[in-house]
């Protein structure tokens, strides 16, 4: 009885979570600049570490459809950290940065230590799947990650910082293709989880400008290119 009493509240959590999303989406007056043109062999997504690489793993070359090449950047103005602090928030509290009313983050092992090359996170998302994925590539200023069997999407996403000039620089970057046929009618051609998508990452990078203790200027700036599946290299 327990059991379908957890799932019910889950479903309501997820359901109530993503109309408050929706809602706060479509009232932000955050500006967005998106741009969308078509991409080249330049949006080849970073090699892998052989290492990384196992039966579990979901890399671009195993979608299904183009390989969409996404950044989502915010320029951060009066920081009270430098990239390699905000990386480091990152790193250590994941969860903190995104939307929990409909996301939410499990990482066995890494609270007292923040995460490293190897780890896994689980995202519970709303819909019939999760976001498992794994640490490929850690160093002082970036994040990456890679998806595995079971996710939406078969790629990759990283989370860097930089400075430039008296501004910080937050970025988050994808490659990915849709994980199955559905989830490319889903995301290509319905568009619903590309908007799904968008919206989470803006509020991942809103939360960096907040922890960052800055202000963000002129708003975020969301490039997306799309390649043809041929472009697609492992």
């Amino acid at each position: 009885m327990q059991r379908p009493r957890r799932m019910g509240a889950v479903v309501a959590r997820w359901l109530l979570g993503t109309a408050l999303v929706t809602w706060r989406y479509l009232w932000e007056t955050t500006p967005l600049y998106r741009n969308e043109c078509q991409g080249d062999e330049r949006d080849s997504p970073p090699p892998v570490p052989s290492g990384a690489v196992d039966g579990r793993a979901q890399l671009a070359s195993d979608g299904y459809g183009p390989l969409f090449h996404r950044r989502f950047q915010a320029r951060i103005a009066d920081a009270e950290l430098d990239a390699d602090q905000l990386v480091d928030r990152v790193v250590c509290d994941f969860k903190h940065f995104v939307p929990t009313e409909v996301v939410d983050i499990h990482a066995d092992g890494v609270e007292n230590r923040g995460l490293d090359v190897g780890d896994e996170l689980v995202v519970e998302m709303p819909g019939p799947w999760n976001g498992p994925v794994r640490v490929t590539h850690r160093d002082a200023t970036s994040l990456r990650l890679m998806t595995l069997r079971g996710h939406l999407e078969a790629g990759q996403v990283q989370f860097q910082a930089r400075g430039d000039g008296e501004e910080l620089v937050f970025e988050i970057e994808l490659w990915a293709r849709p994980s199955t046929r559905l989830v490319h009618m889903l995301y290509s051609r319905l568009r619903l989880a590309k908007e799904v998508q968008l919206n989470m990452w803006v509020r991942f990078c809103l939360s960096a400008v907040a922890t960052s203790g800055g202000r963000l200027v002129d708003g975020v700036h969301i490039e997306t290119r799309g390649c043809a599946p041929a472009m697609v290299v492992s």
